[in-house]
């Protein structure tokens, strides 16, 4: 029975996509089941996996027209998708109507929980009716959060969201973990931030922090995570100690919410 895990934060340019992709392909390399079903209408986790944003059918032909999740899944040597594209960014508004609107992803998905180990939702930058599909949908919620001022500031709205949907829509769904991303050691700001994070979240912020890294940054532009563009680079090295805290910390129960 798959693990399913949202990656979420309203705040965009976090590497929040950068942390799905790479997780999923440093399980993946650890011979885990992996599904990555990109529920951000900028589909670039799907390219970030090495998939076309124009791959039909997708996440929106999932969610709006039904299309069955395996017909979906596209295979890649980094794990398996369920792409995204542009069209996806008018499903909110389509969505209004639909009976049980909030757990469409949910329901769309179920046909594959035995499929995978672990399923990443890569969720849009903002709290929006598919982010809250993805965490009606989630055991658990991995919240990357880059180290500066303003990512502390938004935190909360997003952790009173998912209060709200614990309260009313999944009550079973926790909070898997904090990780500080683009992490500076040479600043006083990250470590600061760094420190304010682990303060308000004692126990919840994953050890390994994920540096600043140029590999991370030019891996997309060819299609591959940072294990396969630069396996030796900071940003693999730091995804793979990620990925193996990940698979230790689910040995134990996750934090509740």
């Amino acid at each position: 029975m798959a693990k399913i895990i949202a990656v979420a934060n309203q705040k965009g340019g976090v590497g929040k996509t950068t942390t799905c992709v790479n997780m999923c392909a440093a399980l993946s390399l650890m011979d885990k089941r992996i599904l990555l079903v990109d529920c951000d209408p900028q589909g670039n986790a799907s390219s970030g996996m090495g998939v076309s944003k124009s791959q039909r059918p997708n996440t929106y032909d999932m969610v709006i027209n039904g299309a069955s999740a395996a017909d979906c899944v596209v295979h890649t040597e980094y794990g398996d998708v369920i792409p995204a594209s542009k069209e996806l960014a008018a499903s909110s508004v389509e969505l209004i109507n639909k009976e049980r609107r909030e757990y469409v992803l949910k329901e769309a998905i179920a046909s594959l929980y035995s499929e995978y180990d672990y399923i990443f939702l890569d969720c849009p930058p903002s709290l929006e009716l598919l982010t809250v599909n993805a965490l009606v949908a989630a055991d658990s919620v991995l919240i990357p959060m880059q180290c500066e001022y303003y990512a502390l500031e938004g935190l909360s709205d997003l952790l009173s969201t998912i209060r709200i949907v614990k309260r009313s829509l999944n009550p079973e769904i926790a909070l898997e973990g904090v990780v500080l991303t683009m992490y500076d050691g040479r600043t006083n700001l990250s470590m600061q931030v760094a420190e304010e994070v682990k303060r308000h979240f004692p126990g919840q912020v994953y050890a390994t922090v994920i540096p600043r890294n140029v590999r991370l940054s030019e891996a997309p532009s060819h299609g591959k995570p940072v294990c396969a563009y630069d396996a030796l680079s900071r940003g693999a090295e730091a995804y793979d100690q990620l990925a193996r805290e990940l698979v230790e910390h689910n040995r134990y129960a996750v934090t509740r919410v």
